[in-house]
């Protein structure tokens, strides 16, 4: 029997989604709740997944289409929202919602191009943005701090407006749609990355050492210009602050060593925290091997929960921090997108065998976010491994 909303090619669509969404919404509980049964699995995906994927894509839309039309974007989003629900296995729900959840979405350029830097469309590639201050980096601080609602953030707003219209008045498959508030404004994927992205790495990591006094300066104008913008967002969607739960990215500290980043990157992390931030339950998203910062990162910045790249240790993270924070992360993306099942199976087994879930302090995801090509079997691979070597022996309530 086909699932409603199920298209005949689905690999889930003889699935029982209702009975699926029960088994994955208990495991969810038992996590949070304190007396996890098993690792949680995820997968985590972006447009970039679906756009360079057939079977998720067959109109081939292009991403300058998608981000150049709100109507496309719309229409889009929609689509890949489906096709992940009946296509991808993981602890998620399942088959059609009670009602979708869609948002403008720009990629990891938005702040590069909010500070100045012109968006490329590349063949293959998400859009992305070139170092466009390397040959004068001062030259980013000419105007002063960037309006908070200014380049990419101003065309987030419209594609909110036009996702606001059309979802008060559209269903999608017989459900309701809601357009929720653009994500890039809230947020940010660190200061330091910022800054590789409008300078370029080389240049950051010379000038720490060569010349710290000229790279600290434009760090904090990126840092103060950040904070300046996420308030006035949140202040645009009524959203207090600061509040739990709270998290950011900042994947470029792995380029540098601990000495490094406790100078100079540490105090505009716990500026950025610090306003927006309660110490319940902080998050960074690391990819990349940034282990080594992981223990300042819990001592100075009360960092509960980190989402892991590749490599990681597992057992020397857990060793280090203790059982108490949380950590996602799983195998190697690549493993995942060109090995096989078996060798996929045999990786999960021995990342659970290092000890890094028996405090139930952790959900087994790719290391880091899928790659486009990545054959499904071998997604489903990671997930039958996660349930046969992922389960938790009974112990007293993990902290919450």
């Amino acid at each position: 029997m086909i699932q409603e909303g199920a298209l005949p090619g689905d690999r889930l669509a003889g699935m029982n989604c209702e009975e699926r969404n029960a088994v994955q919404g208990h495991v969810w509980a038992a996590y949070f709740g304190g007396k996890p049964v098993r690792v949680p699995i995820i997968l985590g995906t972006n447009t970039r997944y679906f756009m360079l994927n057939e079977d998720a894509n067959p109109e081939h839309i292009s991403f300058e289409d998608y981000s150049r039309s709100p109507e496309i974007m719309f229409d889009a989003a929609l689509k890949f929202q489906r096709w992940a629900r009946f296509n991808i296995l993981q602890d998620a729900e399942l088959g059609l919602p009670e009602r979708w959840y869609i948002s403008p979405d720009f990629q990891n350029y938005y702040e590069a191009n909010w500070f100045g830097c012109k968006v490329r469309y590349m063949d293959g590639q998400v859009p992305d943005t070139l170092p466009d201050f390397a040959d004068c980096p001062e030259r980013v601080m000419e105007s002063g701090l960037p309006g908070p609602f200014e380049n990419s953030y101003a065309r987030a707003l419209d594609y909110y407006d036009y996702f606001l219209n059309r979802a008060g008045r559209e269903t999608f498959l017989g459900r309701p749609i809601t357009a929720n508030a653009p994500s890039c404004g809230m947020g940010t994927d660190g200061p330091f990355t910022v800054a590789c992205n409008l300078f370029n790495p080389a240049f950051v990591c010379e000038c720490l050492g060569s010349d710290p006094g000229r790279i600290v300066r434009l760090l904090e104008f990126i840092t103060e210009a950040t904070i300046q913008r996420i308030r006035a967002w949140r202040s645009l969607f009524r959203m207090p602050f600061p509040v739990d739960n709270w998290g950011i990215a900042d994947d470029s500290i792995a380029l540098i060593s601990t000495r490094m980043y406790r100078e100079f990157i540490l105090p505009l992390h716990k500026r950025i925290y610090d306003t927006f931030a309660t110490p319940v339950k902080r998050s960074i998203h690391l990819c990349g091997d940034a282990t080594r910062h992981f223990k300042t990162m819990v001592d100075e910045l009360q960092i509960k929960q980190f989402d892991t790249g590749f490599p990681v240790d597992f057992r020397k993270v857990r060793e280090e921090l203790g059982p108490d924070v949380r950590i996602l992360g799983g195998p190697h993306v690549e493993l995942l997108r060109a090995s096989s099942p078996e060798k996929i199976r045999l990786e999960v087994k021995r990342i659970l065998e290092t000890g890094i879930a028996e405090s139930g302090r952790f959900i087994l995801r790719e290391g880091n976010n899928l790659a486009p090509y990545t054959p499904l079997e071998n997604t489903e691979a990671m997930y039958h491994a996660g349930i046969e070597f992922g389960k938790i022996c009974e112990q007293a309530p993990a902290k919450q």
